[in-house]
């Protein structure tokens, strides 16, 4: 196990092949000031490095009553007064490269949320392959609220699940939804008792890491695709990835095991 100074504004823990990234910002709310948001990238980029060195799942989470509320707008509203022209360079400098470097990882990666998950805090909840969430769990995208549009990547995101109509109400209104919202209409993977999405989530990961790895980087790959290539492609690549797969110990060891009656051993190779 190895772990970073939660100073930093998170910390970074791996047992078991999952590694663990929380969210442990100056206030109850986790809002990302620059402190935050800059350890939180270079967490995110420690986390290539470490999928390529064993890691095979991970998970994203916080301490205290709340996942995250955003942006924090005490740091922003100063900045908008000293220096107008860096107001906004949290965009380019952090969450762009953040939410890059999250949804191009090749294993897969959980989120659990407790209390609010708003604005940019929504972005990074986005950015899971699995989103599990406690019940009181409130989700909202807070751009108009401070007449912003929306960055982060939270517009592609929901758009892409929700469809353009329900993006654009939970956009342009603002409007707050529920776990059971998320849950409905399919941006949250399983709700648990409030306090326990912490707890479900690294059970998630350790199923996922404990899983077929090198199937599971094909499986993200495929889905990344999928909304931007045609069906001939996509049969294609299909066929390419599961010929790939075909070579590997793993599917060896699953079609074995079933043969055997008996659950298959993962190895990720």
């Amino acid at each position: 196990m190895s772990e970073s100074p939660a100073s930093h504004g998170v910390s970074y823990e791996v047992t078991d092949a999952v590694a663990v990234i929380e969210l442990r910002g100056r206030n109850a709310g986790n809002a990302l000031d620059a402190h935050l948001r800059g350890a939180l990238l270079m967490a995110a980029r420690r986390l290539t490095t470490d999928a390529r060195r064993g890691v095979r799942a991970a998970l994203i989470t916080a301490r205290g009553r709340h996942f995250c509320v955003g942006q924090d707008l005490k740091e922003h509203a100063h900045l908008l007064k000293t220096s107008p022209a860096t107001a906004f360079a949290n965009i380019p400098d952090h969450y762009n490269p953040l939410v890059k470097e999250l949804h191009a990882l090749p294993i897969p990666l959980v989120v659990a949320v407790e209390g609010s998950c708003v604005g940019a805090g929504l972005g990074l909840a986005l950015c899971a392959d699995v989103r599990v969430a406690a019940e009181g769990a409130r989700f909202a995208t807070a751009f108009g609220g401070v007449a912003l549009a929306s960055d982060s990547g939270v517009a592609r995101a929901l758009a892409r699940q929700l469809g353009p109509s329900r993006t654009a109400g939970l956009m342009l209104l603002g409007d707050t939804f529920s776990a059971r919202d998320a849950e409905q209409w399919g941006l949250v993977h399983r709700v648990v008792t409030d306090g326990s999405a912490a707890a479900e989530g690294v059970a998630l990961a350790r199923a996922l890491a404990a899983g077929p790895t090198a199937a599971h980087r094909e499986t993200k790959a495929l889905l990344r695709s999928a909304a931007i290539t045609t069906l001939s492609a996509a049969l294609e690549r299909e066929s390419v990835v599961q010929r790939r797969l075909g070579t590997t110990d793993d599917h060896r060891e699953a079609v074995t095991a079933f043969l055997e009656r008996r659950g298959p051993v993962f190895r990720g190779r």
